[in-house]
């Protein structure tokens, strides 16, 4: 995956993927979409929940909880992905926010000197990502099946 050289944070072109540009947070939990909803929901997106307290951005905030049918970022698949829409933030060049969640038992290094991103699939690790967010007493947390 190519990272986008203007900018010194690791921010990726998701060509693959509705021409998406999506910024790498290895502090993240949670997938986020910075942009506006409309486009979420053009791009195939269900809204599942809305209002849900999620921790990130300095504390905790609100924000809707969102389903897409699919999800390719480079060579990794996620079918059926749990987004969680923030649009508080302004003027960021990125459409989401990837978590380090989404690499679970990956390796993935920052090419900075190159301009890429390398993931690697370990034997016994598959391209397709089950990844989700569910809710246990108003708290949200990842699950990987």
């Amino acid at each position: 995956m190519i990272l986008n050289e203007k900018f010194q944070r690791p921010i990726i072109y998701l060509n693959n993927w509705h021409g998406l540009n999506a910024l790498l947070d290895t502090g993240a939990l949670f997938p986020i979409w910075t942009a506006p909803e409309e486009a979420l929901i053009s791009i195939g997106a269900t809204k599942i929940k809305e209002n849900v307290k999620f921790s990130g951005f300095g504390g905790e905030t609100n924000g809707n909880l969102y389903r897409l049918q699919s999800i390719a970022i480079g060579k990794l698949i996620f079918p059926e992905m749990a987004i969680i829409s923030y649009n508080d933030l302004k003027n960021v060049p990125y459409h989401i926010i990837l978590s380090a969640t989404m690499f679970h038992n990956l390796i993935y290094e920052i090419d900075n000197k190159n301009h890429k991103l390398n993931v690697t699939v370990p034997d016994g690790e598959s391209i397709v990502r089950n990844l989700r967010i569910e809710d246990s007493n108003g708290r949200l947390y990842i699950l990987y099946q």
